[in-house]
């Protein structure tokens, strides 16, 4: 699917890894898609719907970040998200149906830090080329996953309490 490539230049590293980004937010709308259909709660499904939106729209401003650069948007591997989204697929198997949306949120938090570590990576190196529009497009996706992250947080404590309290 992927094909090897030699990486020499730090233009290369970046725009590798910015691939890598755009596989990572492509894989995470499949899977928000799939949790929307797992998911039991009302509140979670409505605000997985909200991330798939804001998810797609990520999608979009990497593709302009490629843009920017004068290039095609280019997928690369992104083995993080594949495991993150292996390991939950299972989790969701071995779970009995009052324990879903644990899963799901725990999943989404795992999913949130890793995606909040790779576009700190990326607006650092951005940056760095003097790249001021493609670290504009990637703050506004980095500053929906902290959000993101910090409901999700909130989500989860609420829905432990809620468990535990019985």
């Amino acid at each position: 699917m992927f094909e090897t490539v030699k990486i020499t230049t730090p233009t290369e590293l970046f725009t590798f890894k910015l691939g890598a980004a755009l596989t990572m937010e492509n894989t995470i709308v499949g899977m928000l898609e799939q949790l929307i259909e797992e998911a039991n709660g009302s509140d979670l499904k409505r605000d997985l719907r909200t991330h798939l939106e804001e998810t797609q729209a990520h999608v979009r401003n990497i593709e302009q970040a490629f843009q920017s650069l004068g290039s095609e948007p280019d997928e690369q591997p992104c083995p993080a998200i594949e495991g993150i989204e292996k390991e939950g697929q299972a989790n969701l198997k071995l779970t009995d149906e009052p324990l879903k949306d644990d899963v799901i949120l725990a999943g989404c938090a795992e999913t949130e830090h890793h995606e909040i570590a790779v576009y700190e990576n990326l607006i650092t190196h951005a940056d760095a080329m003097g790249h001021d529009d493609i670290v504009a497009l990637l703050r506004e996706n980095l500053e929906q996953e902290q959000a993101t992250l910090g409901k999700v947080m909130k989500a989860a404590l609420k829905n432990a309490q809620q468990k535990t309290a019985v």
